[in-house]
């Protein structure tokens, strides 16, 4: 008999009863230092106090009202986005798939406006995740996403990582726009580089097509600049955004600049609980912290110390793996073992960590985590890695 909950997930054994901070306890009261965040959601951290209450108090207040009306919280965290970003105006929904496949139909009625309604295809890139709509498998091409939800949604091309000559020579008379993650987190922790993302920048440019990133996993703090294309020194003309902005409430964003955004008339789009009171106070109550400037300063800090234990373990274990990478606290464990392998043993020490693409192991903590955390996680994963390789694996 099928459960009562689909059974679309092949879950761990664990069942969480609390947290606070890095850590989390099981119903049997067991610590884990909780280096996956859910799936990089929690950046800061599991009750984080001003965030609990801005969520309390707004709770005892109003939940939903629907965008029938106005909403002065989501007035707020739009003007702060576009104080903060490069974007003219933002559009709020409920996740990061969400958030995408917005600025994939933004991509298109973009051109539409402009007379050009043929241009409607979006060029995307080898490992890319964009969430799990039809349209967003589509543009991800993972077969595994995409078996047994045929026929494939048209309107999308993928081509290598890293490589503008393809990129560019994919580019015809109906493409309406790129893209693609900053940094991949369900592709494997796979960084672009800062001469690609400005590559992509002028070749958007030279054919009058639009650049979007998807920062719905990358953004809001986690490389440690707001947002990772920063690092580039460009701008895109969409950007979707999700995860980390709510702090682990369901909250998600398609940012845009004006000549983009200024085609999306009243009636276009639309959602009912997106940007509701709720939503907004998590989002508000989540940039409060992040835009500190001590914040953005711990994640540089504490992600080189990490990222330095990581280099010594891949040195100390030159059997189990093969390299690390990533940028800020979106890091990834490249392994020689199953990467499921290394994961499990980290959970019997006590360590939660997230599978990705290319047999990696993804760390995504809080980015409230300390010194203190960091050297713990390293201690957690060396112990497990020692045991792999006690195991012959």
């Amino acid at each position: 008999m099928i459960p009562a909950v689909m059974p679309t997930y092949a879950r761990y054994n664990l069942t969480f009863d609390h947290g606070e901070g890095a850590n989390l306890w099981d119903t049997e009261n067991r610590r884990y230092l909780d280096f996956a965040a859910g799936i990089a959601v929690a950046g800061l951290g599991h009750c984080h106090p001003h965030l609990v209450e801005a969520i309390r108090k707004q709770a005892g207040k109003l939940m939903h009202t629907s965008n029938l009306y106005h909403i002065p919280g989501q007035t707020l965290l739009a003007e702060r986005l576009v104080a903060n970003t490069f974007a003219d105006a933002v559009f709020f929904n409920n996740s990061g798939g969400e958030a995408v496949e917005m600025g994939i139909k933004m991509m298109r009625r973009y051109h539409w406006s402009k007379g050009d309604p043929a241009r409607y295809r979006v060029i995307t890139v080898q490992g890319a995740f964009h969430g799990r709509s039809l349209a967003c498998i589509a543009a991800g091409k993972q077969e595994k996403l995409m078996t047994g939800f045929g026929p494939e949604v048209d309107g999308f091309d993928q081509v290598a990582f890293d490589n503008l000559n393809e990129l560019k020579a994919a580019i015809g008379p109906e493409t309406a726009g790129i893209l693609v993650e900053p940094v991949q987190g369900e592709g494997g922790i796979r960084s672009m580089s800062v001469d690609y993302l400005k590559s992509l920048r002028a070749i958007a440019d030279e054919f009058g097509i639009l650049l979007m990133f998807d920062e719905v996993q990358c953004g809001v703090g986690r490389t440690g600049k707001f947002y990772a294309h920063e690092w580039a020194g460009i701008t895109p003309d969409i950007m979707a955004s999700a995860k980390g902005l709510g702090g682990g409430f369901p909250i998600g964003a398609t940012l845009a600049t004006e000549r983009v955004a200024e085609t999306m008339t009243a009636g276009s789009h639309g959602t009912t609980y997106g940007g509701n009171p709720l939503a907004v106070a998590a989002g508000n109550a989540v940039l409060d912290v992040v835009l500190a400037p001590e914040f953005l300063e711990n994640v540089a800090k504490v992600s080189v110390e990490f990222m330095d234990g990581l280099k010594k373990l891949v040195a100390a274990y030159p059997d189990q793996l093969e390299d690390c990478r990533g940028k800020g606290l979106m890091v990834g464990l490249k392994c020689k073992v199953t990467n499921g392998d290394l994961v499990n043993k980290a959970i019997d020490h006590g360590l939660l960590s997230v599978p990705a693409g290319d047999n990696v192991v993804r760390f995504v903590p809080p980015m409230v985590v300390t010194s203190a955390d960091v050297a713990e996680a390293l201690e957690k994963l060396d112990a497990a890695l020692n045991d792999l390789k006690n195991e012959g694996a």
